[in-house]
């Protein structure tokens, strides 16, 4: 390769002969570094349109950082339907664990069309405590979650899943709000 100066102040020609094709092909193809080490996301999905949009963010931090994601759905466990009713909770835990495994495989077909390699996990309990234990048990490096932004006595009552899961995490959180400001690029 060979440097000239031109006619204009400041500006050089390259001559790049054959021998300099391996040198430009290599400089084509130099990616960011990042300094994050993402091997796996854990993405909790309630199959909400809001859990949906947790996920189309988690998609593009896989992409970029060649990690797994994996989708946590938590089967909310059985309560009594009253004294003189007989209800066969393991038959409904159970049942309710294969609709939320073919709602889990519907979703990666429907959301994921094989961009990042996928995980999913159904597990019965709280959201609060079984995304905490999925996240370590999946060595999970981030967790990316939805939060449906309730206030008052919305908030009160019912609390926010996420909020328990960013104080009982053993990973960093992002949590991802209903309505926000987006930043995904369409």
């Amino acid at each position: 390769m060979k440097a000239r100066p031109t006619k204009v102040r400041g500006e050089v020609m390259l001559e790049i002969t054959r021998r300099d094709e391996a040198l430009m092909e290599a400089a084509s193809h130099t990616e960011a570094i990042s300094p994050f080490k993402l091997k796996t996301i854990l993405v909790p999905i309630d199959f909400s349109d809001c859990s949906k949009k947790a996920l189309r963010y988690a998609l593009p931090l896989a992409q970029t950082h060649g990690a797994k994601i994996t989708l946590v759905y938590a089967v909310p466990p059985a309560y009594g339907a009253g004294e003189f009713i007989a209800v066969d909770y393991a038959q409904m835990d159970e049942d309710m664990r294969i609709t939320g495994q073919r709602e889990l495989d519907k979703l990666v077909a429907d959301e994921v069309h094989g961009q990042a390699p996928t995980d999913t996990m159904v597990t019965i309990g709280s959201p609060a405590y079984v995304i905490p234990e999925a996240a370590k048990k999946t060595q999970a490096d981030l967790i990316v979650i939805s939060t449906h932004g309730r206030t008052g006595l919305k908030h009160v009552f019912l609390g926010s899943v996420a909020e328990q899961v960013v104080q009982r995490a053993p990973c960093p959180v992002l949590v991802v709000r209903e309505h926000e400001h987006e930043i995904l690029a369409r």
